[in-house]
């Protein structure tokens, strides 16, 4: 680890959290120096009401606690250009923001070993839309899908998003394959990972960044599925450039920070469409002559989709 500075002991030192575990933070500073800190007071964020009010790769000030120390203290966390956030698994009032400050996110879907939902897919979409944060999927575990069926179910993942305008990778994290692409798609950018415990992700970040060796829990060759065993989000460096965002494996996402009218806006093939319906602010649930609906109707829009969309609408209150 890099010597701290003796100068830095009266000033302020800025710096990226890469991991945050509740009470500790780890922050990288620009020399690559990791300082471990705790966050002073009772630090709040104004507007949120947080599980936490850190977050990986928030950009923050700090001061260490002695001159030769590699302890610090966090004052202030600036301001986010933007974050990844969902309602808290244990406390419905509250949010939990997954990361911070990234420039692009991943989502990691298995179709088959297990299978990942529309529904899961569609919710991660619209809040990385409402964020104005572009989305890529990695449909993983491709070289399992060998059966006429299963690779129809593939294509027809792969079709649906990629005919709304999203990437769509395909591959094996656990044999290479299809992992050029995705390398070249990461490069010099900060990358946030999620998915369903199982989908791979602790595989494919191990494949991108081999010297991490971050654990997997083989399940049995049956269910051809592994345990995430992260239980908070870090960020690692890439060996070529930019960082990737690993996160726990996620169940559910749930949606927080957002009002009815604004749902069609970040689903873009359904905000497309709507500029035909009757009325201005369809919501596309009964209104007479809606666009959205017909295209539902006639194969335009997935119906996979509009579900999503609807069931998006019921959950926001």
């Amino acid at each position: 680890m890099p010597e701290v500075s003796l100068r830095r002991m009266s000033e302020r030192i800025s710096g990226t959290v890469i991991r945050s575990t509740g009470t500790w933070s780890s922050v990288m500073l620009v020399d690559d120096t990791i300082i471990e800190c705790r966050l002073r007071g009772n630090y709040r964020i104004k507007g949120l009401r947080t599980t936490s009010p850190i977050s990986v790769g928030d950009k923050v000030e700090l001061v260490l606690e002695q001159a030769d120390s590699s302890q610090g203290i966090i004052e202030n966390i600036l301001e986010r250009e933007n974050y990844i956030i969902r309602k808290s698994v244990n406390l419905s009032k509250e949010a939990h923001i997954i990361a911070s400050n990234v420039d692009q996110a991943l989502i990691i879907a298995t179709t088959h070993h297990p299978r990942t939902s529309y529904g899961f897919i569609d919710r991660f979409l619209c809040t990385a839309e409402a964020y104005s944060i572009p989305a890529a999927i990695l449909i993983n575990k491709s070289d399992l899908n060998t059966k006429k069926a299963e690779q129809k179910v593939q294509d027809e993942y792969m079709n649906c998003y990629q005919s709304i305008g999203y990437k769509v990778f395909t591959g094996s994290a656990l044999n290479g394959i299809g992992m050029e692409e995705l390398t070249n798609w990461m490069e010099g950018k900060v990358t946030l990972v999620t998915g369903h415990s199982g989908v791979g992700k602790s595989t494919l970040i191990n494949e991108l960044q081999p010297d991490l060796d971050i654990p997997t829990s083989e399940i049995s060759d049956v269910h051809h599925k592994g345990i995430h065993t992260t239980t908070y989000a870090e960020m690692h460096p890439l060996k070529t450039s930019g960082f990737i965002i690993d996160t726990p494996g996620i169940k559910e996402f749930g949606m927080i920070d957002m009002q009815k009218a604004e749902v069609s806006h970040f689903f873009p093939d359904i905000f497309r469409k709507s500029d035909e319906c009757k009325f201005n602010n369809c919501q596309h649930i009964n209104e007479p002559s809606c666009a959205v609906r017909e295209a539902v109707e006639t194969g335009r829009i997935p119906q996979t989709r509009y579900s999503s969309y609807i069931s998006i609408i019921e959950s926001v209150k």
